[in-house]
């Protein structure tokens, strides 16, 4: 809500050395979040004055139309004559009044004017459009035309109020009454102490039976109808420049008479309104909900299927509006630029249901700024003022004359009233507060209280947020500042702690931290396409998603199946804007639905849910197992004094999955796999053993070049996901610690002739299991391939390290442990000791 200074000081007498940062402060004060104070005008110099067009001389010879004025702009000028402006816009004739600033002056940018030579001749000032005033948009995009009766000579910059200062405050969803300028001058007059101008305080006729009908037949969805009708209006009545200026500097663009005063009074009092052109409304006016299918063509010239739980504003045609969203095009006020004349208006001021008009305004993706404020809450008793102020207005300033007739179709209701102990404010604040204080601060917002130990409040019309005794609460201890309440620590319940699993949680974290990657999270949302760029099969289980009702984006409407969709796209951002060599982590929860999960009742929140109820919910909730996954790009270690360096490789990923596997004490089992995103090739399974059975927990290794293409990654992009969970059920125990062992290690190689489609990993297996109990340790340093080896064999060189808990080993004994894992390597997997 943007709020110009000068508006407010309408209503309420503040100080005249306040500034906009001076009221910032107050509104803040009180729980408003005032984003920014914008200084319009700021370095703008006069002399600016209205003058009026004597001659135009057109300029031939050049690429564009450029004109050759003479203006009269009285004495500002210092001779009285004429001044000669070179000027290239075309919306403006002789003898209009246009706006001129004259040498000396200063534009806003710090743009000097001065009598320059231009298309040969001297241009002494400038005749001005809105944008070079900063005026914003009034839908010309030209030269300022000003009405007749303004003399030559005046100061164009009181007169199109120029200078101003304009607060914009962003306005929560629980505090829709300050999408209005009452709202806010009444927050303002509390902030200061000071008296409200209640603009809404209006003289208004009682209704009777003489107004336009009115047939509500969902009193539900629209609680409140007021309809007034002005006839006689001058089609040629222009707004004058102070209404025009204050819709501009709200944020909003002049359009028309009729069209500026109803969003005026919707500015002004909160209570959107709508004009229609009566001569195209055909019978009386009725409120229902659509009818499936049914179709209307809105202001903005887009044709709508309506759906049928929209609620529409009809005639005997059919639909003529969107009900608190958007007008109809076939009862729109007639464009005056266009030959058409509006003479006769009926204004509807109406109170619909927030909950109806924020749906609606979300399905047909259609924001407005009605919708914008019955959604979040607009006063139902100021539907009648706001008509009648509209009324008041036409009249003045079009020539309109209001008829008798007055219509208001209200549904019963009765006032909202809290009961609250006058002590509770103080027990939520820890502020002793007091009685009066709390009366009187009730009473500040609108509230009407009585009582005494026991207080029972009536809420005020405007403010819905108001439901129960912590809401008035709250409404105490923000007037009376929130930087007033005292700093407490809470203090922790002894003996509690962080659970086993969310330590290693915790311990996986920091693990990938310590390896040097870096965590990103994410957003848990993804959509078809992404999984289609992943090259998931038809049939592939994490393509079974659950779809949100209300998602944030059309475009990923679903709870993820797996964590690389987001890094993958922060690995890509990241990569865009520089940073090439990349290893990202993340940890959470992704949805894998098993179709058995059962339908729930929406549960109320007037009680605790039973735990029958709190079972159903979890029987309806998808399986969300907790997954760690790493993506990696670019160098993997940096080149130097000390080397080339080397690139980032399926290697890496996997050592990625080891080092979390380590933390949790397992042992991971890693074969060849083929398993999309990942290259057929270069795809690693992860196994882990519990109770004596293999349990794939994960895949790692390198993307599929064509799933580097799609998404747009660095080539040779690597990835890793594993699920934590199944890694924590394979934890045996506590972690223990290994022994140290205080003899010599003694450190075997051996070099082992197997075919090329051997995994590495069969022979190590194979190793552990023939070299028995010394076998510390076992790493694989060399694989060759060439010639010497033969066709289609490799040649794989491990490590082997040997030691004993109690004793030195002798060679001898090395040895027979080294024969002994060399057979069983030969007899699982045919290798042959390299030389032998």
């Amino acid at each position: 809500m943007r709020v110009p200074l000068s508006w407010l000081r309408e209503y309420v007498d503040l100080p005249a050395t306040e500034t906009g940062r001076d009221v910032q402060a107050k509104l803040v004060a009180v729980g408003l979040e005032v984003e920014t104070v914008e200084q319009i005008g700021a370095g703008l110099k006069g002399p600016l004055v209205v003058g009026q067009v004597l001659t135009i001389e057109e300029l031939e010879g050049f690429k564009k139309p450029i004109r050759f004025c003479t203006v009269d702009v009285g004495s500002a000028n210092g001779t009285g004559e004429p001044q000669e402006i070179v000027c290239g816009a075309r919306n403006f004739a002789v003898g209009d009044k246009v706006v001129v600033v004259l040498p000396g002056a200063v534009l806003p940018g710090d743009f000097a004017i001065a009598a320059r030579k231009t298309y040969g001749r001297t241009s002494h000032g400038m005749i001005c459009s809105t944008d070079e005033l900063g005026m914003g948009d009034d839908g010309t995009h030209g030269i300022i035309v000003l009405p007749p009766e303004h003399e030559v000579g005046t100061d164009a910059i009181e007169l199109l109020e120029l200078v101003d200062e304009v607060l914009d405050i962003a306005v929560t969803p629980d505090r829709g009454y300050c999408l209005s300028m009452r709202g806010v001058a009444r927050e303002t007059a509390i902030a200061y102490g000071l008296p409200l101008r209640d603009p809404a305080l209006l003289d208004v006729p009682a209704p009777n039976a003489f107004g336009y009908p009115v047939k509500i037949a969902d009193p539900i969805g629209c609680d409140r109808f007021t309809a007034r009708t002005v006839v006689g209006l001058e089609p040629e009545a222009r707004s004058p420049i102070w209404l025009q200026r204050r819709l501009q500097k709200a944020g909003m663009r002049p359009i028309s008479l009729a069209v500026d005063i109803t969003n005026y009074v919707m500015l002004e009092l909160g209570q959107p309104l709508h004009a229609y052109d009566r001569t195209r409304v055909d019978g009386p006016i009725g409120v229902r909900r659509a009818q499936q299918g049914e179709k209307l063509t809105t202001l903005d010239g887009t044709v709508r299927v309506l759906d049928a739980e929209d609620l529409v504003i009809t005639d005997d045609r059919g639909p003529i509006g969107l009900a608190g969203v958007m007008g109809g095009a076939n009862t729109e006020i007639a464009d005056v630029k266009n030959g058409e004349n509006t003479t006769e208006v009926v204004i509807e001021a109406a109170h619909f249901d927030a909950i109806s008009i924020a749906r609606t305004a979300r399905r047909h993706k259609l924001s407005s700024e009605a919708s914008k404020r019955f959604e979040r809450g607009v006063d139902p008793q100021a539907a009648a003022a706001a008509a009648q102020r509209t009324v008041d207005l036409l009249v003045l300033l079009a020539g309109g004359t209001a008829e008798a007739g007055v219509t208001e179709v209200t549904a019963p209701s009765a006032p909202r009233t809290i009961a609250m102990p006058a002590d509770h404010p103080d027990r939520v604040a820890g502020v002793a507060y007091g009685r009066e204080t709390v009366v009187r601060r009730l009473q500040q917002v609108g509230c009407d209280v009585y009582g005494q130990d026991e207080l029972l409040v009536t809420v005020p019309s405007w403010r819905p947020d108001l439901s129960e005794p912590n809401d008035l609460a709250e409404e105490v201890i923000r007037l009376e500042g929130y930087e007033n309440l005292p700093s407490t620590l809470p203090t922790p319940p002894s003996g509690r702690g962080l659970t086993d699993r969310q330590r290693l949680h915790r311990r996986f974290g920091r693990a990938l931290a310590g390896a040097g990657y870096v965590e990103a999270l994410n957003y848990p949302f993804i959509g078809d396409a992404v999984l289609d760029q992943l090259g998931l099969d038809a049939d592939d289980a994490r393509r079974r998603t659950v779809k949100l009702v209300n998602p944030l984006s059309d475009e990923e409407p679903a709870l993820r199946t797996t964590l690389l969709p987001g890094l993958l796209g922060a690995l890509r951002r990241n990569d865009g804007r520089g940073s090439h060599d990349l290893a990202l982590f993340e940890t959470g929860l992704v949805f894998r639905p098993t179709g058995d999960e059962t339908r729930t009742e929406r549960l109320t929140v007037d009680r605790r849910p039973t735990d029958g109820e709190i079972a159903g919910l979890n029987a309806a909730l998808p399986r969300q197992p907790r997954r760690a996954a790493v993506v990696l790009a670019g160098a993997r270690e940096q080149a130097g004094w000390w080397g080339k360096g080397r690139p980032a490789d399926w290697a890496d990923s996997i050592e990625a999955a080891r080092t979390i596997a380590r933390e949790a004490g397992v042992e991971l089992t890693v074969r060849s796999d083929q398993h999309a995103p990942w290259h057929p090739g270069r795809c690693a399974a992860l196994f882990v053993t519990s109770a004596g059975e293999e349990t794939l927990v994960g895949h790692a290794g390198e993307l599929h070049p064509r799933v580097i293409k799609e998404l747009h990654l660095p080539e040779r992009t690597c990835a890793m996901e594993i699920e934590l969970d199944l890694l924590e059920q394979a934890v045996d125990g506590a972690l223990q610690a290994p022994r140290i062992s205080t003899f010599p290690v003694a450190t075997q190689d051996v070099a082992l002739i197997v075919a090329q489609d051997v995994p590495a990993t069969t022979v190590e297996e194979a190793l552990r299991a023939g070299a028995g109990q010394l076998l510390e340790s076992l790493r694989l340093f060399d694989v060759f391939t060439g010639d010497q080896i033969g066709e289609g064999k490799k040649s794989l060189a491990y490590a082997l390290r040997f030691r004993a808990p109690d004793r030195t080993l002798t060679v001898d004994e090395a040895t027979a442990a080294r024969d002994a894992a060399v057979a069983l390597a030969a007899e699982r997997t045919g290798a042959v000791l390299r030389g032998a």
